[in-house]
């Protein structure tokens, strides 16, 4: 199946001449470092692009990337795996890595589906990051994965599968999550910093209780805990946050913000 872009000329831009001129502006050569997962914004990207780039840049894009998103429709299964074909940007076509797909989707929670992936933005926002960070590379290929609210056993349980598939290939887990929705600064970075806290140490069970228990507007905390998961026990010891920013840095307006970090887990 072909899956054409749902958001392009609103989230960012059509043109693929804009979209390089874009993301040279949000992108900047760096050191590059060997990641097992990262966390990355998908709301516009005049909002949060400058963190996404900021993480893209600093991380060795493979050919095989694993894109783990909240599922914003309502659409389709609840833990839907895009099971085959080509997703087109601007850019041109990056094809689903269909032997990877089918190991995930044939273990529950995960399912086959497409439906949940026709209009989603989160992860399509990720894929022009992806072909531009990784020059362009014909090799790339993609795995689109989007959640509903699942439990945290079923987060844990999905993160095992996503760790034995991955565990003889080589390969990025990009978490597309933003952070608190329409808060005032002050109290995003109160919140944010509960999760961001418990990403850096580590602790995918405390980032889901705290998310939960204190009702973080977190819209990826399910892909960033089954992420965490997953990360975690394919060797990852250590997390750092690149950037973090609120939609007030752009419009100005501190009273209601939504927020964005970028986060790289090794």
């Amino acid at each position: 199946m072909v899956r054409y872009p749902a958001v392009a000329g609103q989230f960012y831009p059509a043109s693929p001449e804009d979209l390089k001129m874009m993301l040279d502006s949000m992108c900047e050569p760096a050191p590059k470092v060997k990641a097992k997962a990262i966390i990355v914004p998908h709301a516009g990207y005049i909002y949060s692009g400058r963190v996404a780039g900021a993480t893209y840049s600093r991380v060795e894009i493979p050919d095989l990337n694993v894109l783990l998103g909240p599922n914003h429709t309502g659409l389709g299964r609840r833990v839907s795996v895009f099971p085959d074909g080509i997703w087109v940007t601007p850019f041109g076509e990056v094809p689903v890595n269909s032997e990877v797909a089918r190991e995930l989707a044939s273990q529950p929670p995960y399912e086959p589906d497409v439906n949940a992936h026709i209009y989603e933005h989160s992860l399509e926002v990720q894929v022009p990051f992806l072909q531009y960070c990784s020059g362009f590379r014909d090799s790339l290929s993609i795995v689109p994965v989007v959640f509903s609210f699942i439990s945290y056993e079923e987060c844990e349980r999905a993160g095992k599968i996503l760790a034995d598939v991955m565990a003889d290939r080589d390969g990025l887990i990009v978490i597309s999550s933003d952070f608190s929705h329409y808060v005032t600064q002050e109290k995003a970075k109160e919140m944010d910093k509960l999760a961001i806290d418990a990403i850096l140490n580590l602790d995918p069970y405390e980032l889901y209780t705290r998310v939960v228990t204190y009702d973080i507007s977190m819209c990826g905390v399910v892909p960033a805990t089954v992420g965490l998961v997953a990360a975690k026990l394919l060797g990852a010891t250590s997390a750092e946050l690149v950037m973090y920013r609120t939609s007030g840095d752009v419009t100005g307006n501190y009273r209601e913000v939504v927020s964005y970090g970028g986060l790289i887990i090794y």
